[in-house]
């Protein structure tokens, strides 16, 4: 299969070199000292699950450059989004299709006016990785999976063709036919966890543990599940219970990339995240309270540190 990857960073880079050890023909876009790295020596994975070294890779800064693709695998930060999109249409042919593992539900909003609805395949991920030092992404923990699926739900060549490079290349993956509610789903709890551990500057267990913190959590969730109910997304009416009760079961120590985000003085997906369940209430008639103190709260770190 042939893909592209837009966006090298800790998933694009990741499940692209997955894929490109399992034998099919891959080429990444990448900018910066990283794009310098990866010409030199090639990208590297570390990881629980083996490491591996890809010594000469295809990668440029230049999309235009390459040859089309069966799949985009489109990876990068959201606010790069519509111009990263621009930029893959040399990549398009009529079938190709694109597939984004952002984080977010706009994400597919953006590809879709940009693009045409006719190449977006919608998509989740499930993976902490990183860039560790430029040519070199590290995976922590043994999860690292792709779930996507056309958002009519039928079962499509070129979905079944991405789902069998995925099985053949080591990776993790599930077809949806339910795809718009796969995403909110992950969206819900991405958003309670990413909004209150960057807020409160915590991994998840202190917050969870704290009743008035907890509480405030709690009606984060909820709030998001208001929204994608009066947005016609089959969520059950006490799903942030359900995501509530999850967050009991991850690590004490969780926290979110936004999180680290905040730390390193980078830009912040904010306005992408809890600023988009905002943006959504206010258009549907849903108040969100809680996800509007995050975004008015971070709005001061949202460009990140100028030095």
């Amino acid at each position: 299969m042939r893909v592209v990857v837009m966006g090298t960073g800790g998933v694009g880079g990741y499940f692209g070199a997955r894929l490109a050890q399992g034998g099919h023909d891959v080429s990444f876009i990448a900018r910066g000292k990283h794009l310098e790295a990866l010409r030199v020596n090639g990208l590297r994975v570390e990881s629980p699950l083996g490491d591996f070294h890809l010594p000469t890779i295809d990668v440029t800064d230049d999309p235009s450059t390459l040859e089309p693709a069966d799949l985009v695998l489109f990876g990068v930060k959201l606010w790069d989004t519509e111009s990263s999109a621009e930029l893959i249409k040399p990549l398009l042919t009529e079938d190709t299709g694109v597939v984004s593992f952002q984080n977010g539900v706009v994400k597919d909003d953006i590809l879709r006016r940009v693009l045409g609805p006719q190449h977006v395949i919608g998509g989740v991920c499930y993976i902490a990785a990183t860039i560790a030092e430029p040519g070199v992404i590290r995976h922590t923990g043994s999860l690292q999976k792709l779930v996507f699926g056309e958002y009519d739900g039928t079962p499509s060549a070129r979905v079944r063709q991405f789902r069998d490079a995925c099985a053949e290349s080591g990776i993790d993956v599930e077809v949806s036919d339910r795809i718009e509610q796969t995403i909110w789903e992950k969206f819900v709890f991405l958003v309670g966890l990413s909004g209150t551990t960057t807020t409160v500057r915590t991994p998840i267990g202190p917050i969870r543990a704290n009743p008035r913190s907890r509480a405030f959590l709690h009606d984060v969730l909820a709030e998001v599940v208001a929204v994608a109910r009066a947005q016609g997304v089959a969520l059950p009416e006490d799903y942030a219970d359900d995501r509530l009760a999850f967050t009991d079961s991850v690590p004490e120590g969780m926290t979110s990339s936004m999180h680290h985000d905040l730390e390193r003085g980078n830009r912040l997906e904010v306005t992408w995240l809890s600023g988009d369940v905002v943006e959504r209430g206010k258009a549907l008639g849903v108040p969100t309270p809680c996800n509007r103190a995050i975004t008015d709260l971070l709005a001061v770190h949202a460009e990140g540190r100028h030095e």
